[in-house]
């Protein structure tokens, strides 16, 4: 089998698959045998509207065929397989949080043949979209489980969106597992792949089910309390299930617990480094999908256009938008009692009214007022709590339409544009709990941000706060091994501990330190 790789393939915007396979034997003027072929990428160019298109990277497997060799690229396609252990050891791995750092790393140590237990604080995810629903539908707040907490992690209620900012080779088998699990295969080949918040909780279920069937094991609705840490070396774990305090020994933990455990935070405090970090706070801003599509494409063309914009200050600071879900909707995302939080989610069609994206502006520990390495949480704490009476109280939103924050006043009604947040929003002046510089530099932003695409700063666009866990607040500092300082055979791991921003880069992170455990073993 001979494998070729046709680079700049341009096809129509509605190609179907008998086009597609036409245009590339016109491509490579194929006049004997025929071929099997495999999208490797896939993007939409939109730079001239009256000609859009999608450009395609195709993958070719030729058994005997003729055609224009100058046409098509020499490729070696090598797929990337996790290690595995050498030798059967006797030794038990906890993972800690079932996001998705905590779910790829518990799987590659399961497909590694290592014993592996993962402990979830929230439900397991069918239980959980339930208890999330109730809250959305105007019920209690769950402090356990929850959009922040839970099977899945904060991505599972997103757009599960999969871009990330850097490359890895350990990228490709993350995509490939999801797929396996239940994702769309399109993920494998889209410029920007996203699951889709409908799709993305099968296939956390499809993970979970993968990790039993390897030997592995869960225990949902468990929140930990302590470790014991003997010699500097981690023991065990001591968690809550149902009102009874537990214990289970360990040889490796892996804390994957998520930007949100502000607890885990605390118990770590004075057991290894934490270091203040930068992150970002804002809004969410709704606009009107058409309007958005029409901007970015002229006219409307069935698709859902993504947006991504920033900018930076001239004093230094920046402002971007940050998980843009087309077709979306705004959800409530608190975690705590007594403080709003949003977050933005659509399903794989995105096929609601309005477009959302985070507005967000960069904050510095310098930003906090307090020398506390845990300044960053009371920071966000302290604006979430100030939307919440804002909004009213029992989780109301505060909104304001654009054109009233520009000039600095009270919004009282809608515009084309009305707010998905379900919980129900109440019209303010998010002057009022938004710092002043934050404001300063969102007032910037959709000015600069409008220039680019144009309609960003209409007036009846609808900002709702606050949006405020963006990213962890704080690092847990790791040594070249990725072990926690002064302990032993702990690893934190994931976006809570710092070292990643979103679904992607915290699987990948998972399974950089289950091959480190691995790799351990083997030595």
């Amino acid at each position: 089998m001979i494998v070729k790789l046709l680079k700049n393939l341009k096809l129509p915007i509605h190609y179907t698959e008998e086009v597609l396979k036409s245009r590339i034997k016109a491509e490579i003027s194929l006049t004997r045998g025929d071929f099997e072929y495999k999208i490797l990428k896939k993007s939409l160019d939109a730079r001239k509207k009256e000609d859009i298109k999608f450009v395609l990277s195709v993958l070719l497997f030729f058994k005997d065929a003729k055609y224009n060799r100058k046409k098509v690229e020499d490729y070696d396609y090598v797929e990337y397989t996790p290690i595995k252990l050498s030798q059967k050891v006797k030794k038990h791995v906890v993972v800690v949080g079932a996001g998705p750092c905590g779910l790829f790393s518990a799987l590659v140590l399961a497909e590694g043949g290592v014993k592996v237990s993962v402990l979830e604080r929230g439900e397991k995810i069918e239980n959980r979209s339930k208890i999330v629903q109730n809250f959305f539908d105007g019920g209690a707040l769950d402090v356990e489980c929850n959009v922040q907490f839970g099977e899945g992690g904060a991505g599972a209620f997103s757009d599960g969106k999969l871009n990330t900012g850097t490359k890895s080779d350990k990228q490709e088998y993350v995509f490939r597992k999801f797929v396996e699990c239940g994702a769309p295969d399109t993920i494998l080949y889209d410029a920007h792949p996203h699951i889709g918040t409908d799709r993305l909780k099968p296939t956390v279920r499809g993970i979970r089910e993968k990790i039993l069937s390897l030997g592995g094991s869960f225990e949902f609705g468990a929140k930990v309390y302590d470790f014991s840490i003997k010699d500097g070396e981690i023991k065990s774990v001591r968690y809550v299930q149902g009102g009874v305090k537990k214990e289970i020994e360990c040889d490796f933990l892996i804390l994957a617990t998520g930007h949100s455990a502000r607890d885990v935070f605390e118990l770590l405090k004075d057991k290894t480094e934490l270091i203040p970090k930068p992150f970002s706070v804002g809004v969410r801003i709704e606009h009107d999908q058409l309007d958005i599509n029409r901007s970015q494409f002229g006219k409307d063309i069935g698709i859902a256009s993504e947006y991504k914009l920033s900018e930076r200050l001239e004093c230094g600071r920046g402002v971007y938008t940050f998980c843009m879900c087309p077709g979306g909707y705004v959800v409530p995302s608190a975690s705590e009692e007594g403080g709003v939080v949003t977050n933005g989610m659509s399903n794989y069609a995105r096929d609601g009214k309005n477009a959302n994206s985070a507005l967000l502006v960069s904050v510095s520990p310098e930003d906090f007022g307090s020398k506390d390495v845990l300044a960053g949480v009371e920071f966000q704490r302290k604006l979430e709590r100030g939307a919440h009476s804002l909004g009213g109280g029992d989780y109301v939103a505060p909104y304001q339409l654009v054109g009233d924050f520009l000039n600095n006043r009270a919004s009282s009604g809608f515009g084309r544009v009305e707010p998905t947040y379900s919980r129900g929003v109440k019209g303010a002046n998010l002057n009022e709990v938004l710092p002043s510089f934050v404001c300063d530099g969102l007032r910037n932003g959709l000015i600069a941000f409008d220039r680019k695409l144009k309609g960003f700063k209409s007036e009846d666009a609808v900002m709702t706060g606050v949006e405020t866990r963006s990213s962890s607040p704080v690092r847990i500092e790791r040594r070249e091994d990725l072990t926690a300082i002064n302990i032993k055979n702990l690893y934190p791991a994931g976006e809570g501990a710092g070292y990643a921003g979103g679904i992607t880069s915290s699987a990948v992170d998972g399974v950089r330190v289950a091959e480190e455990i691995i790799n351990k073993l083997n030595h």
